[in-house]
């Protein structure tokens, strides 16, 4: 069965793995100082042991994106994934502000309430980005950082020269669009194989929550994550893992060098024959990579 808060065209899900994700993504009221209300939090928690991982998902995305990767990890580790506030299947309550201080301020409070303790935080693509922005604030909370194909060296979004009315909604209607979803899809991966109807389901689904559309302004006109200086970037102490892949068509693969030389205590490793998301086109050497990386001396 899959949970009731879910969209009713979940039920297009035809690959294994997506269903039993999907059957097992849980929420939880979680109370924040952004507004009097709990914000109901949808989240995968799976696996126990060792240092708990904690997944964050891409820009206009949700947990689903790491339906494969997951699993993996969570044959090790205490696995989490979580969908960001204002993105994939968390509510979006009228009143609070979509943008990147109010998202790490949600995620410390998610964190804060089921977790507890220190994670290997993964971020992939934008969740890259607030990986980053979440590390450099709560320090405490990240004891090794995961950056896949990771946004954060070219601030903003094209987008948000659109989000005035009535370009704003035509801005949101053109990304609910299936075609341009299967067309940015394809780009994300190598193999364009991979980008089945499933694939296109999983990427879809969250479009049919309430106030997507709204949310979905309010973050790009917030200007969404900037671009981070090398200067800021240093101040990252963590041990930290970049992942790329070698043929990364949406942010090409130069980021992924600069990101090596500005953070102090980084390795990169190249995810061959490998588009934009790693998590979905190669997961067993993704999951094996973060694996070796969560259990190895942070002296090394």
């Amino acid at each position: 069965m899959f949970p009731s808060f879910l969209p009713i065209t979940v039920e297009q899900l035809t690959e294994a793995s997506s269903i039993a994700f999907a059957q097992s993504i849980q929420t939880h009221a979680i109370a924040t100082p952004l507004i009097n209300l709990p914000i109901n939090t949808t989240y995968v928690r799976q696996g126990s042991g060792g240092t708990p991982i904690l997944l964050i998902h891409g820009f206009d995305s949700s947990i689903l994106e790491f339906r494969r990767l997951l699993p993996l990890l969570a044959q090790e580790n205490e696995t989490w994934a979580v969908d960001l506030l204002g993105f994939g299947f968390t509510d979006r309550l009228s009143g609070i502000q979509f943008n990147p201080i109010a998202i790490k301020t949600h995620l410390y409070y998610f964190w804060k309430t089921l977790i507890n303790q220190p994670v290997i935080l993964v971020g992939a693509s934008m969740g890259g980005a607030a990986a980053i922005d979440f590390t450099l604030t709560y320090p405490e909370v990240v004891k090794k950082l995961v950056l896949i194909d990771s946004a954060g060296l070219k601030g903003g979004s094209p987008l948000s020269k659109l989000m005035f009315p009535p370009l704003d909604a035509l801005a949101t209607d053109f990304l609910r669009s299936l075609k341009v979803r299967d067309r940015v899809s394809r780009a994300a991966y190598k193999d364009s194989a991979l980008a089945s109807v499933d694939a296109l389901c999983c990427g879809a689904l969250h479009l049919e929550m309430a106030n997507w559309s709204s949310a979905l302004i309010k973050f790009t006109k917030s200007g969404g994550y900037s671009a981070f200086r090398f200067k800021k970037l240093a101040e990252i102490q963590q041990p930290t893992l970049i992942l790329w892949g070698d043929a990364d068509k949406i942010l090409g693969t130069e980021d992924a060098k600069r990101f090596k030389r500005a953070i102090p205590h980084s390795q990169l490793i190249w995810i061959a024959n490998c588009g934009h998301i790693p998590h979905l086109e190669q997961p067993k050497i993704t999951a094996q990579h973060i694996l070796c990386f969560g259990s190895s001396d942070d002296h090394e």
